[in-house]
C-alpha cells in the first residue's frame, strides 16, 4: 500500500501494480480497492498498465475531512495523477463514472482518455430520479448510527432493489463491508444528485471534457442506462458508445478488461461504427 496527500490534507491510500502507462480506476458507491472483483481486474489490467487502484477518501484505509465536497475527490484524483507522472488514463464505475466526467471535465490536460461504465444518470422519465432528501436520508441514519439504514436506502431509493430482498441480501458477509462505507453513500448522492433528477442533461454539462471517451453500457442492462449513455455522448467532443453483450451493471472483469485495453492502448477504431455521437 503507498498514500499520497491530497490538497486538503486527506490522506488517499491505493496499490500500484503493473507497468505501462497510467490508469486510475474510480470507483462507485460502496466500491473499496480490496473488493474481490476490484482486485481481478486490477490484475487483468496491470498486464498493460500501471494501475492505480485507491480508496475514495472515506474508505478502507483513506482518511477523510469534512464538510465533503466532489471538488476535494477531485483534488484526490490529481493528486494520484500526479503521483503516477503528471497524467493518466482514467475509468470510473457507476457513481464513479460521474465523478470520473467531472474530474476529466476539470483536468482534461491531464486525463489521456476516458472510459466510463454505466453511469447512472436520469436524463428522463424512464425510471424514478432520486429522491429530492436523498442525501439528507442517508445522512440521518449515519447520524443515528445506523450504516444499515443508509444501504437500505441506497438500495431501494437508487439501485431500486424491492424491499423484500433485502432480507437476503443482509445475510451475505459482505453487508458488513457495506456497513462500514455507509456514510460515503452520501457523497455519491452528492455526486449524482443533479444528474438523476429526471431532468435532461445542461447542454454545457462536462462541456470541457474534451479527452477521447469510450461510454459503455452492458447488453443486459436497463434501458435507463443506455438512455444515459447516450445523454452524455451528446455532450462529449470526442464520445464514443460500446455496448457489451452479456454483461449488467455487475460487470465481470474479464469482459470489461480487454475493451479498455483496446481503447486505450488503440485507436478505438472497432467502437467507430457502432458509435454516433448525436444518434
Amino acid at each position: 500500500m503507498e498514500k499520497v496527500i491530497s490538497k486538503d490534507g486527506t490522506t488517499i491510500a491505493f496499490d500500484r501494480l503493473g507497468e505501462g502507462p497510467a490508469i486510475i480506476l474510480v470507483g462507485g458507491a460502496l466500491s473499496y480497492r480490496s473488493h474481490g472483483k476490484q482486485v481481478q481486474l486490477v490484475e487483468l489490467l496491470a498486464k498493460h498498465f500501471t494501475v492505480i487502484n485507491y480508496d475514495r477518501r472515506g474508505r478502507g484505509d483513506s482518511s477523510d475531512t469534512l464538510p465533503y465536497a466532489v471538488d476535494r475527490e477531485i483534488e484526490d484524483i490529481e493528486a494520484l495523477i500526479d503521483e503516477a507522472g503528471g497524467s493518466a488514463f482514467v475509468y470510473g464505475m457507476s457513481s464513479g463514472a460521474i465523478l470520473a466526467l467531472d474530474v476529466t471535465n476539470k483536468l482534461t490536460n491531464k486525463i489521456k482518455k476516458l472510459v466510463v461504465f454505466e453511469p447512472p444518470l436520469v436524463p428522463d422519465n424512464s425510471r424514478p430520479p432520486l429522491p429530492e432528501d436523498y442525501v439528507e436520508q442517508i445522512n440521518e441514519a449515519i447520524a443515528a448510527g445506523n450504516p444499515s439504514e443508509a444501504v437500505d436506502i441506497f438500495l431501494t431509493q437508487a439501485v431500486l432493489i424491492p424491499p423484500e430482498y433485502l432480507p437476503a441480501l443482509k445475510e451475505d458477509p459482505m453487508w458488513k463491508d457495506f456497513n462500514a462505507v455507509a456514510h460515503t453513500l452520501a457523497y455519491d448522492g452528492i455526486i449524482a444528485k443533479d444528474v438523476m433528477a429526471g431532468k435532461p442533461l445542461p447542454p454545457n454539462k462536462w462541456s470541457s471534457a474534451t479527452s477521447p471517451t469510450l461510454v459503455i453500457s452492458g447488453g443486459n442492462s436497463e434501458k435507463f442506462f443506455h438512455d444515459s449513455a447516450k445523454a452524455i455522448i451528446n455532450n462529449l467532443t470526442d464520445a464514443k458508445y460500446h455496448v457489451l453483450q452479456g454483461q449488467g451493471h455487475d460487470v465481470a472483469p474479464e469482459a470489461i478488461a480487454p475493451v479498455l485495453v483496446e481503447f486505450l492502448n488503440g485507436t478505438g477504431q472497432s467502437f467507430v461504427a457502432a458509435t454516433n455521437k448525436k444518434s
